[in-house]
């Protein structure tokens, strides 16, 4: 599967564009939306040079999803690429979430999992809440 306008839409909606790198609040040198490999401290970006990290960025958490042969629809796909896009492939492959999805993935304490991911450096991020938030609802959303 490849992630839809919809998916491409929340993740530049909680990453937000910085054209200049910036900490994010688990240490990690960002840029553009969230793009983190390489990324040094004076390192500045274009919108397009953003564009392109993105889409490579969102080809690697697709892999990662479709990986697991997952029976999902294009709102669980979508809502899991911006989960591995934001918290990376070792948290997504050794989650609870992961494991719950593959037994059934219609199970309704799914929506529990994903709220359990809302931290940075052991603190509650209330931008991790809402994200966590839309991404649960959208993975329900039929």
């Amino acid at each position: 599967m490849k992630t839809s306008d919809k998916g491409i839409d929340l993740i530049k909606k909680h990453e937000g564009f910085r054209a200049k790198a910036y900490k994010c609040p688990a240490g990690k040198w960002t840029i553009g939306y969230g793009h983190t490999l390489n990324v040094k401290s004076t390192d500045v970006i274009s919108l397009d040079e953003a564009e392109y990290f993105l889409k490579k960025d969102v080809e690697f958490a697709e892999n990662e999803v479709n990986r697991h042969n997952l029976n999902i629809n294009q709102n669980q796909f979508d809502a899991l690429v911006s989960f591995v896009f934001n918290l990376g492939v070792e948290n997504f492959t050794r989650s609870t979430l992961l494991r719950k999805i593959k037994s059934n993935p219609n199970d309704p304490t799914i929506r529990e999992e994903f709220e359990k991911w809302i931290y940075a450096d052991g603190k509650v991020l209330n931008g991790l809440v809402r994200r966590r938030k839309d991404e649960a609802d959208l993975y329900f959303t039929k």
